[in-house]
């Protein structure tokens, strides 16, 4: 870290990551977040430098790992959002949430946020701001075995399978406590199992509409897209759906329960997407092919919008957060009757 500056710089191997423009975080070995600012200064070949955003970091120092991320706010209260603790309960215990109420009015239409596999509510927290602005209670989840929801057996995530339970009954808080109807917002892995929920005949009519970004779209190409990017032939991703979909090989994996892979090949189920449903996705994805989102928009006319970026995954936010919020904010305004905020 460079502290010479009225600012303190913090000091970077240099990735295409790294050096891209936009709005970043690190994430520090004990958790906590170091927002970064957009300039990226030329430190010679290998090295990048970015200012630290906020408070100055007592607790950065040379040669500390760190892992880059898109989640830019830590808690609702880093947003600017004032928010209450509450408690969903499932069928496999209590999950917490947060419940980020609009300004003004209580709307009867609520925005429920889902994250991703790997990441946390926090980094939903992009996406809450604007629903707030738009009028629209939030209710950020968590799921079983996120960290922070309950654990159940070994712990591991069933890919969306079982954690849509947890949704669905966050769902049903929702209508308990006011909401009429509800927008999904889903990250990743949380906007498939948003389109779970899009396509069960009991919530019809009660949710409307979809916000997803860098959506999991078909499980068994985002795996094999996943293998390329850790420099695996993409065939080798063939070799793991056994120990997915076979009772007994995945109990040996330690899953509670097999995954039902073709239930979440919504190229294959496009039909089934009746819901408004607006896709935030970068073309840079390498863990979620952008392909399937295009392929998606054109299954699907007059029922998805896609808004491309020149990001990586569930990094469009980051890469342009004024196109990324105008984007949301238009489509609700559209989705959205006078009535129903």
């Amino acid at each position: 870290m460079d502290d010479s500056g009225e600012r303190p710089v913090v000091i970077l191997d240099r990735t295409p990551r790294t050096a891209a423009a936009g709005d970043y975080c690190l994430i520090l070995e004990n958790g906590d977040l170091v927002q970064l600012s957009r300039e990226v200064q030329n430190r010679g070949p290998r090295l990048i430098g970015r200012k630290g955003v906020g408070e100055p970091r007592r607790d950065l120092s040379a040669g500390q790992r760190a892992s880059w991320s898109g989640i830019y706010f830590a808690t609702p209260a880093d947003a600017a959002l004032e928010s209450t603790d509450v408690i969903v309960p499932t069928d496999v215990g209590p999950a917490p949430a947060w419940l980020i109420a609009p300004p003004g009015e209580p709307s009867t239409t609520w925005a429920i946020h889902i994250h991703g596999l790997g990441s946390t509510r926090a980094g939903t927290l992009r996406g809450v701001q604007v629903a707030s602005e738009s009028g629209l209670t939030s209710l950020v989840v968590t799921y079983r075995n996120d960290g922070e929801g309950p654990r159940v057996g070994a712990g591991r995530s069933e890919l969306g399978a079982a954690e849509v339970n947890d949704v669905r009954a966050a769902v049903a808080f929702a209508q308990e406590n006011g909401a009429s109807n509800v927008i999904l917002f889903g990250w990743s892995m949380g906007a498939a199992i948003a389109l779970q929920l899009a396509a069960d005949a009991q919530l019809r009519g009660i949710i409307i509409g979809l916000v997803l970004d860098s959506p999991i779209l078909d499980w068994v190409a985002t795996i094999m897209a996943n293998c390329t990017r850790t420099g695996l032939p993409a065939w080798t991703g063939v070799l793991a759906m056994p120990w997915l979909k076979v009772r007994l090989l995945a109990r040996m994996t330690r899953l509670t329960n097999p995954v039902d892979l073709p239930s979440f090949d919504w190229i294959t189920r496009a039909g089934e997407l009746t819901v408004p449903t607006l896709v935030l996705h970068g073309a840079f994805d390498t863990s979620s092919p952008f392909g399937l989102s295009t392929r998606l928009g054109i299954l699907s006319p007059g029922v998805v919008d896609l808004e491309k970026f020149k990001a990586d995954h569930t990094m469009s936010w980051n890469a342009d957060r004024t196109r990324w919020r105008a984007a949301v904010s238009s489509w609700l305004v559209a989705q959205l009757a006078p009535g129903d905020r």
